[in-house]
């Protein structure tokens, strides 16, 4: 589930009961603070949902404040190249994996003490790195990508692949397929899962893809999903 709308903690306890393993809290497309995006993510953890946040770039800066906050991964949009995978692999993770900086206790432990190396340890082993494929520059460096050690999915965005192709909302287009197929080849090739994005409106071609390997699906966001269920009542009330 991707959380846009709401602020409260509450959304943790809404995706476990609705049965979703993961929610990101999107930072690229909304107005949300990393503060507010820390508080959902330790709600999160509380309730067994792994919380990611999608960041808006490559900026270590924010990475880094996102997992610090409590965040046990980070979705990456729009890599171009195997530089900025290494670029996101150095920000989010501790060495010898990464160059990020350990702030002291984390949420992510349930902030129990614990020497360093142990806890670095625990969380590089925890954290997880998603890169997200949207683009002609990433598709054509999708095999580079995928070799970068420290990232662990590589995440379909079918919605800005089409619309930088001119196809905007054409998720049959043959372009689509296409990129699925190269990314999942890179993935097989690489030991990485591949994620399916970007389209919540056809779960004809969401279950497509995840028959043909997809491991990591993106559902849609809390405010198109209340926009749909209030729709749907409107219409079931008839009024």
């Amino acid at each position: 589930m991707t959380v846009r709308l709401v602020r409260g903690a509450e959304i943790g306890a809404i995706a476990a009961a609705a049965g979703f393993d993961a929610l990101y809290i999107d930072l690229q497309h909304s107005g949300i603070s990393v503060e507010t995006a820390g508080q959902i993510s330790i709600s999160a953890l509380a309730m067994g949902v792994a919380p990611f946040v999608r960041v808006p770039g490559v900026d270590p800066h924010v990475i880094t404040r996102a997992l610090d906050a409590g965040a046990i991964g980070v979705i990456v949009p729009d890599l171009h190249s195997a530089d900025d995978a290494r670029a996101v692999v150095r920000a989010a993770r501790y060495r010898p994996e990464g160059e990020r900086s350990l702030p002291g206790i984390m949420p992510q432990l349930r902030y129990r003490s614990m020497p360093a190396s142990e806890a670095t340890e625990q969380l590089n082993a925890a954290i997880t790195i998603v890169a997200m494929i949207e683009s002609a520059a990433g598709l054509a460096a999708v095999d580079e990508i995928a070799a970068v050690p420290g990232v662990d999915i590589l995440l379909v965005g079918a919605n800005d692949l089409c619309t930088e192709a001119g196809v905007p909302g054409q998720f049959d287009h043959p372009l689509v397929e296409e990129a699925y197929a190269k990314v999942l080849a890179a993935c097989r090739a690489h030991g990485k899962a591949l994620g399916v994005g970007g389209l919540a409106s056809r779960p004809d071609l969401m279950k497509k893809y995840v028959a043909m390997g997809g491991l990591y699906v993106s559902l849609g966001a809390d405010l198109s999903m209340l926009v749909a269920a209030a729709t749907q009542k409107r219409k079931e009330a008839a009024l």
